[in-house]
């Protein structure tokens, strides 16, 4: 019997229906709360852990649906909580009748999901089954209304148990079946056809799983997310190079070029990083400034410098590293950081660049000549003659070193 119908959960007073006004930064940190008080609970009865999950995970959608998520913050927290949330729900080892009534109540919570914010659950359908019986019990449910929304008669309706049945006919070792469900879709759907290369790798078919997610490369495929399943089918059969040759920058791309550059060394061990430094600049041409943090953040300063001088970087980047290298054993380094956000604040390069941005480099490039015994003459001397190659035009740098470098 599980338990919780009589534990009082501290998150269940914060989402209730329609309990957060349009802003986002609330509803995110209760989730946080929600998702830690789950997990701790997890760790002493992990029953109870199971059905607080599939509680928050019904009381979610409701709760949330005022709130703006324009900005995508909280869609992906609320992705991030069910990643979390789905093992604990399949962990415990409970009665058929519990776990599907926790179905049951998942999948109403699913229906009701009008924004919609929890559909990735569906993407955990056969985990949450947990047996294969039973997700073959759910697969037989869902998958008259998915082959007709689906297959080539469907005439644009959506099912919201779509999904589900994808991943229930996995979670049941279904996977011809499941193949030919998604091959009849009228539409190369990304979001359908992943279920057809996991069932082939499944099924130990990996070269045949390797053409199938290239074929979904259609124009507004997600081409990301191929490319991470392509590269994780080759990095499963032991294909490493051919994986970093042909998907490693794309699937890994981050949020910041250093983000990308970090997960592919990681990825990667038996790469040098300056060596996947030098690939990342030559796939991007034009771009080499924008990888400068990757190089500093390797130690790769002398390719750091370089890259800086290449292309635009950010002024405030240079700045900040002219400044935290100046009094290292870096000085050179720092000079040249200096130097570079001089010339692209010069060349009309930076967001808002007030007189404090240019005094700010000035001052670090001043600082790190002195660690090298550099006379602020000789630094000035430096600075009027990058300036004086200009032009005749005056610009925010001349103006507020006017004072200093005469």
């Amino acid at each position: 019997m599980v338990r919780s119908s009589s534990h009082k959960w501290a998150f269940a007073s914060h989402f209730r229906r329609q309990a957060f006004g349009w802003r986002s930064v609330l509803p995110i940190q209760r989730l946080k709360e929600a998702v830690t008080e789950i997990k701790r609970a997890a760790r002493t009865d992990p029953l109870l852990a199971a059905d607080g999950a599939v509680l928050l995970l019904e009381k979610l959608s409701p709760a949330l649906e005022q709130v703006d998520s324009s900005s995508g913050a909280l869609g992906s927290a609320v992705n991030r909580a069910i990643d979390v949330l789905v093992p604990i729900i399949a962990a415990p080892d409970v009665t058929e009748s519990v776990r599907e009534a926790w179905l049951e109540r998942l999948f109403d919570a699913l229906q009701e999901d009008r924004m919609p914010y929890i559909e990735h659950l569906g993407d955990f359908w056969g985990q949450l089954c947990v047996t294969p019986s039973i997700a073959s019990a759910w697969a037989e449910r869902l998958l008259g209304t998915s082959t007709r929304v689906l297959g080539p008669d469907g005439h644009g309706g959506f099912f919201t148990g779509t999904t589900a049945c994808l991943s229930a006919l996995y979670g049941a070792q279904r996977y011809d079946e499941l193949i030919r469900l998604v091959d009849s879709a009228r539409f190369d759907w990304w979001h359908y056809r992943r279920w057809g290369v996991d069932a082939l790798m499944a099924q130990g078919r990996p070269a045949e799983a390797l053409r199938y997610a290239q074929a979904s490369q259609e124009s507004n495929a997600p081409l990301g997310a191929i490319a991470k399943a392509c590269e994780a089918i080759l990095l499963q059969s032991g294909m490493i190079d051919e994986a970093y040759a042909r998907y490693a920058s794309i699937a890994n791309e981050g949020t910041t070029h250093l983000a990308t550059f970090r997960a592919i060394v990681k990825k990667y061990p038996h790469k040098q990083p300056g060596d996947v430094l030098h690939d990342l600049v030559a796939s991007d041409p034009g771009s080499e400034g924008k990888w400068f943090a990757a190089a500093k953040d390797a130690g790769l300063f002398e390719l750091a410098a370089s890259l800086a001088r290449q292309s635009p970087t950010d002024p405030r980047t240079l700045t900040r590293a002219a400044r935290d290298f100046g009094d290292s054993h870096q000085p050179d380094f720092a000079i040249s950081c200096g130097m570079s956000a001089l010339h692209w604040m010069a060349a009309g390069y930076g967001y808002d660049i007030t007189r404090i941005d240019v005094l700010d480099a000035y001052a670090a490039i001043v600082r790190a000549g002195e660690t090298l015994g550099i006379a602020t003459a000789e630094i000035n001397a430096r600075i009027r003659a990058q300036l004086d190659n200009r032009g005749a035009d005056r610009t925010v740098v001349e103006e507020a070193l006017a004072y200093c470098i005469r």
